[in-house]
């Protein structure tokens, strides 16, 4: 009965689901095209101005991220550890973006939301129970259902980076219009330094899927045990999005903001580090009070310590008589 119970959730999220992976790789391809005009177009403009001027990158980056929008904006995209004129830096921005933190949890929330309270709201959870399906088995059913799903979305997003990466790489510095008599030298694909800072390797983002797939799991863990304690799908939706909002807040703002850095190991964004993931020796651990914590080790825990609370919930409770 559980593996029919698999198959019919997974038929009612084929076409979320397909619609969700076609938005993550499209993100991913555009971010790229994205990646090929700043590289390719704007930032070797500004180098060459900064140099111009006597000025280093860092020099050009601390005046352009100097006013409080542009600041919040460089805290969002990777801090000060991205090297904007680097292209696996810029494409790595495309796995934080906000659009697509924002697209995990509206699907891992709506999803897990719709579990429990979803069924409960529709009437159709004394139908569910009614066949020989024991409560465990039905928590098993959703579980086994992000196990398939969540590594869907994180394909979808390595398909669009490698699309991506194939149509833009090698990256190729546009020269200006003869016309312009520019008073500075534009940096060529000639120079090996700007050749080193325009490669591509598209095989190492795969290294961030189970970081990506960890944060999805771990909101909707948490996600599935308040759904586990609700009736209606949208009370749970609103305290969940509540729930995974002041996280992110809190994380960027303890980011920008020393006195309020020590709240950030306690939200799951603060776990979430793609960036730090895909770059050549890059580690997986996140430094919680000096101490190094297993990035993966919280995201997952958390996930799985959501769905037990779940499942002791929703065992344990009476279920509310249909209205």
């Amino acid at each position: 009965m559980t593996r029919v119970l698999l198959i019919k959730l997974l038929r009612d999220l084929r076409w979320n689901l397909l619609g969700v992976m076609l938005l993550l790789g499209a993100f991913q391809f555009l971010w790229a095209r994205v990646t090929d005009r700043l590289l390719g177009t704007i930032t070797p403009f500004f180098v060459g101005m900064a140099g111009l001027a006597k000025l280093t990158r860092l020099d050009l980056e601390r005046f352009i991220f100097q006013d409080g929008f542009s600041s919040i904006l460089r805290t969002i995209i990777g801090g000060e550890k991205v090297v904007l004129d680097r292209a696996m830096d810029m494409l790595s921005i495309g796995y934080v973006h906000p659009v697509m933190q924002f697209v995990f949890c509206i699907w891992a929330v709506g999803r897990a939301a719709g579990a429990i309270a979803g069924e409960i709201d529709r009437g159709t959870m004394e139908l569910l129970l009614a066949q020989p399906l024991s409560r465990g088995r039905l928590v098993l059913a959703h579980f086994l259902v992000d196990c398939i799903t969540i590594p869907c979305l994180c394909l979808a997003l390595f398909v669009g980076t490698l699309i991506g990466t194939w149509w833009i790489d090698p990256i190729q510095i546009r020269e200006p219009d003869p016309t312009m008599k520019l008073p500075f030298r534009i940096p060529t694909n000639d120079d090996p330094e700007v050749r080193r800072q325009l490669e591509i390797q598209p095989w190492r983002f795969l290294r961030a899927a189970p970081v990506v797939g960890g944060l999805v799991f771990g909101i909707c863990g948490l996600t599935m045990w308040v759904s586990s304690l609700g009736r209606y799908r949208w009370r749970v939706m609103g305290l969940a999005v509540s729930i995974v909002l002041v996280m992110f807040l809190v994380n960027v703002l303890g980011q920008m903001w020393d006195p309020a850095a020590w709240l950030r190991p306690l939200t799951l964004f603060y776990y979430y580090q793609p960036q730090q993931v895909i770059p050549e020796g890059g580690g997986w651990n996140v430094s919680v009070g000096g101490v190094p914590v297993p990035m993966l080790l919280v995201l997952y825990g958390v996930g799985g310590v959501g769905y037990a609370l779940a499942l002791v919930t929703f065992v344990r409770r009476d279920l509310p008589a249909p209205l």
